[in-house]
């Protein structure tokens, strides 16, 4: 595609940017106004799998497309933020959106708005919806953005199937200081009668979702108690009321995938999955950004006979699940080149991976207003006792760490922003 015909879809995103003060202001008004106008598109979609929780939801969203597809069915997926394009959001039975599609649907929301006050979020969300009415297809896989009870996805009346991943704290100024509160804002999906599926959860957050729940009468599937899943003799075994299955470990790499593979499976058989579709779901899931190789462009050109990696965690659970994996690695001395922004807990995300890391070069992330400052970070890291340094730009950092250390492990992370900008460049 051109770069005439993608800037279509920038110039109309951009004005969306401007529809509303805050990037993020958490109420339903403004959706249901819209999607009014709208002629309600989202009482017409494909059965909706709605997904939310703090850490898992893409990779167990991706986890369930792969299977579903693999059972030969078409499948829309939603999920946010972006990495590298706005496209990546919006799949149209197997398909990113091209841009023709989405600039039409962009438009179309844009004018039935009429100029009222909406977020970005929610009037994107809306043109999603949109779109996924209009195209036949089997499934719907909609991602949370924020929360659950008052995110812009949650106008779904009666999906197939909710799931909550693993609730942990983020997010505080919008979701609330405690697990109860966070938790009780994840449960707000659970809808009437519609089988919940619910990852690991720490019992405090397990309490209020069991308790949504039960006012509303929705079977509830959770770890520990309706399913199990662990890893023996390097397989994946998963086990419900239905059975065992014996399945290869997740191709997603980490420990907390082997979890997300759990909350993935247990919806597809709730779906009516059989075991190949199980089997595909945890071998051909693709979820960029989530402790991935890098193995070609520029940024791969330096880093020479290092090892390269990217990952976009960003919270206190994303640095333990990163800790968990590189404990699990070939012994290599690994050095991080970490940015993050202001508004996370970046002394509980570095205390995990502290203990597994020999460096970190601190950068801020180019073109994002909230960042961290690259000083800030190296601060933070040195609190957290790992010896840090702050650099001007991410490629400075690689060569810095490969001219002191040419065969080491080096992990970009911190930021969903940051992998989106590392892939954007290093295509």
């Amino acid at each position: 595609m051109a770069d005439a015909d993608t800037a279509s879809s920038d110039v109309i995103l951009d004005r969306m940017m401007a529809l509303h003060p805050k990037v993020i202001d958490l109420t339903l008004d403004r959706m249901w106004r819209l999607l009014d106008a709208l002629g309600n598109p989202q009482n017409d979609l494909p059965a909706v799998v709605h997904i939310a929780g703090t850490n898992g939801k893409g990779s167990t969203q991706a986890m369930i497309r792969a299977g579903l597809e693999a059972a030969g069915h078409r499948v829309h997926a939603y999920t946010s933020p972006h990495l590298a394009r706005f496209h990546e959001r919006i799949r149209l039975a197997g398909t990113l959106i091209d841009e023709d599609a989405l600039s039409a649907v962009l438009d179309e929301c844009y004018a039935a708005n009429g100029g009222e006050s909406i977020t970005y979020f929610e009037i994107t969300t809306a043109a999603a919806l949109l779109a996924f009415a209009r195209t036949p297809a089997d499934y719907t896989l909609l991602e949370v953005g924020l929360g659950g009870r008052l995110d812009a996805t949650n106008v779904i009346s009666s999906p197939a199937a909710t799931v909550i991943t693993p609730v942990s704290i983020d997010h505080q100024q919008f979701l609330g200081d405690t697990l109860a509160q966070i938790a009780g804002e994840k449960a707000g999906i659970i809808k009437r009668g519609v089988p919940c599926i619910v990852g690991p959860q720490a019992e405090e957050g397990l309490e209020v979702i069991e308790a949504r729940a039960a006012r509303v009468g929705a079977p509830l599937r959770a770890y520990g108690q309706h399913w199990h899943v662990g890893t023996e003799g390097g397989r994946l075994i998963y086990q419900d009321e239905s059975g065992l299955l014996d399945l290869p470990r997740p191709n997603l790499l980490g420990a907390h995938q082997v979890q997300n593979a759990g909350a993935a499976l247990a919806t597809l058989r709730h779906l009516g999955a059989d075991e190949a579709a199980c089997t595909a779901a945890v071998t051909q899931a693709e979820w960029p950004a989530r402790m991935q190789r890098l193995r070609k462009g520029p940024l791969f050109d330096i880093a020479g006979t290092a090892e390269l990696w990217l990952d976009g965690g960003h919270n206190p659970a994303a640095g333990e699940a990163i800790a968990a994996l590189l404990a699990d690695l070939p012994n290599v001395p690994t050095h991080l080149i970490c940015g993050m922004l202001n508004t996370k807990d970046i002394g509980g995300y570095l205390r995990p991976l502290a203990p597994h890391v020999a460096s970190l070069q601190a950068v801020s992330i180019p073109g994002e207003s909230a960042t961290l400052a690259a000083e800030t970070t190296a601060e933070a890291a040195r609190a957290a006792g790992i010896t840090a340094t702050a650099a001007d730009s991410v490629e400075d950092a690689l060569r810095a760490i490969v001219a002191q250390d040419p065969q080491a492990r080096v992990v970009i992370c911190g930021s969903l922003y940051l992998a989106g900008n590392i892939l954007r460049r290093n295509s």
